[in-house]
């Protein structure tokens, strides 16, 4: 005789808000053996935004001065942004910094002030990747100091999702019949299914680079080539054997 086997599931937190994980546990019973699959899927897309940052670094004797100039400096690199035809939208600021610098006398073993320094960066949403390259040369053009990027991403990736998620779904199907076929049952009935997402938004950023303005003699190649996404996805299976069809009725 095959003891009932007792399995506890979490709501998804898809439809429960997640404060409410804690006290909605369900149990589930099931005559037959319990199995539970978990599937990672994931499926390569050619991006559809590149996303750069682009700041200005400017050091002045004091902490107005340096402040003052790299605004004006910042004002010009979001300026041709715009000019490239980047919406208000797709331009943030990420960091605006003043910091005191030194610099140490070894003869004197001290720190030896000598100024401020200020930065400010945006982050750069561009809807036409291919003209990434161009677009990172023109702000070199315009006074930009610090460049990292692109990284690429697709802004809507829920139909590649759903493929993932399908492919995912057969991959387990095929799985647990194995199971059933080793075991001698005739397949398995879902008892839940719990699914997490990956691969969605940007790309971590490259690292910040420093440039000069002898630098923008020509745009930087820049190749998009293809971003992942994907969908992890938990299934409990009960495995079952076939009822007679006499004893349905």
């Amino acid at each position: 005789m095959i003891r009932p086997a007792m399995t506890m599931l979490a709501a998804s937190a898809l439809a429960i808000p997640a404060h409410s994980l804690a006290a909605a546990e369900i149990a589930i019973s099931a005559d037959g053996p319990v199995v539970e699959l978990n599937v990672f899927e994931s499926v390569s897309v050619a991006p559809d935004i590149a996303t750069i940052g682009a700041g200005v670094t400017s050091e002045a004797p004091t902490a107005t001065e340096a402040l003052r100039q790299n605004s004006a400096e910042m004002q010009k690199v979001i300026a041709r942004i715009k000019a490239l035809g980047v919406a208000d939208k797709d331009i943030q600021t990420t960091g605006i910094n003043l910091n005191a610098m030194y610099d140490y006398n070894q003869e004197e073993r001290r720190q030896v002030f000598r100024g401020y320094q200020a930065s400010n960066r945006v982050s750069v949403i561009l809807r036409k990747i291919d003209d990434a390259g161009k677009v990172l040369d023109a702000l070199v053009a315009a006074g930009a100091t610090d460049l990292n990027g692109p990284s690429f991403s697709i802004e809507n990736d829920e139909d590649a999702k759903d493929t993932a998620r399908k492919r995912a779904i057969e991959r387990a199907q095929a799985r647990v019949q194995a199971y059933a076929d080793l075991f001698g049952y005739d397949g398995a009935k879902v008892l839940a299914i719990a699914e997490s997402i990956e691969g969605r938004g940007a790309m971590p950023e490259m690292a910040k680079m420093r440039v000069s303005a002898d630098m923008a003699a020509a745009a930087p190649p820049v190749q998009p080539g293809m971003v992942s996404t994907g969908i992890s996805i938990t299934i409990k299976y009960e495995l079952v054997k076939d009822t007679p069809a006499a004893s349905q009725r």
